[in-house]
């Protein structure tokens, strides 16, 4: 059977009342007594029971995290940083995936609801039709990413200003055919591939550059796989361009396969830029020219915002933008 407070205390010869404050924090104990404490609960195996603290505080101490794909590196890095910072805070994570289904994302918020969890960080599917349209009845929520409603607190890194600028330096560089990989589809664009297209679009225009529809690499997912057969099969149909900007690092990844197999000399022949800076992109061959931010920033911010939304339900809601940089390595050069 579970061990339990009581059971703790018994064995470390004090109150469960100290026991408690050896576990929660807080409250000072004396450094004899907590060790004691601590003995017992290695030697008991002790758990918290998270079901009861929850009965008593309204509380289960778990905070659910959601993103579109879990299986790409960028996702893995996030949740890793979103797991050990939480961790800290004494939260318990749960994670899940929407797979770009907007009606999985309505599942996920109404777990939320039935509290089953505290708060919920979600990283929204699209900008449009989203659950987030209201707040009526959303448990506490922070979203990752840009969304259009502004009722909800956001932490995001400005995609359309990151890809006006990558496209502006691909400009610089004296790149004019510029492919985007990753492109929003005709349905079922997500927020961040409509962000990222119009920064890439707003930059051709203040160069007076018409936008070449024929340029766009729309992707039915962003993995590396996905990007590899995908540009393999508009390469097939299109001249090589001067420059691809990859919309995140794993679709670059999938370029960067399909150049050198076909003998296409990155970057003396085409430029390619990623997105996220993820921790292979250093390594890549050529290293990976990126946008780069702070990965372990974004995540305090969310979860500051949220431990904010958990405590104060009407507090007003708040965004925060995470900077970020370009990062140039060997995939880019000037023509």
């Amino acid at each position: 059977m579970r061990a339990t407070v009581r059971d703790v205390a018994a064995l470390a010869g004090v109150s469960p009342k100290t026991v408690s404050n050896v576990i929660n924090g807080g409250v000072a104990v004396r450094p004899e007594t907590r060790e004691r404490v601590e003995r017992a609960l290695a030697e008991l195996d002790y758990v918290p029971n998270l079901s009861a603290r929850g009965l008593r505080n309204g509380r289960s101490g778990a905070i659910a995290l959601t993103l579109p794909e879990m299986g790409n590196a960028y996702s893995a890095e996030l949740a890793a940083s979103f797991v050990e910072l939480a961790r800290e805070r004494g939260w318990v994570v749960q994670l899940d995936q929407t797979g770009n289904d907007p009606a999985r994302e309505r599942e996920l918020v109404s777990r939320a609801r039935a509290h089953l969890v505290d708060g919920l960080v979600l990283n929204p599917v699209s900008l449009s039709g989203s659950v987030l349209a209201s707040t009526e009845g959303l448990p506490p929520t922070v979203v990752i990413g840009e969304v259009e409603p502004e009722h909800v607190d956001q932490v995001h890194v400005d995609s359309r200003s990151a890809a006006r600028e990558v496209t502006e330096h691909l400009l610089a560089l004296g790149h004019r055919r510029i492919a985007i990989v990753g492109a929003a589809r005709t349905s079922g664009a997500t927020a961040t591939s409509e962000l990222r297209e119009r920064g890439h679009a707003q930059a051709l225009d203040a160069a007076g550059i018409a936008l070449d529809p024929t340029l766009r690499v729309p992707l039915p997912s962003w993995t590396t796989s996905a990007a590899a057969t995908g540009f393999a099969a508009w390469l097939d149909a299109h001249p090589l361009p001067d420059a691809v900007f990859a919309f995140t690092d794993s679709i670059a990844f999938g370029v960067l396969h399909v150049l050198a197999a076909r003998g296409v000399r990155v970057p003396e022949q085409v430029s390619v830029i990623g997105f996220d800076d993820i921790d292979g992109a250093a390594y890549a061959i050529p290293a990976l020219s990126t946008v780069s931010f702070d990965r372990r920033a974004f995540a305090t911010a969310a979860l500051d915002l949220l431990a904010r939304r958990i405590e104060d339900r009407s507090a007003p809601p708040d965004t925060v933008v995470v900077p970020h940089r370009i990062v140039e390595r060997a995939s880019t050069a000037r023509r």
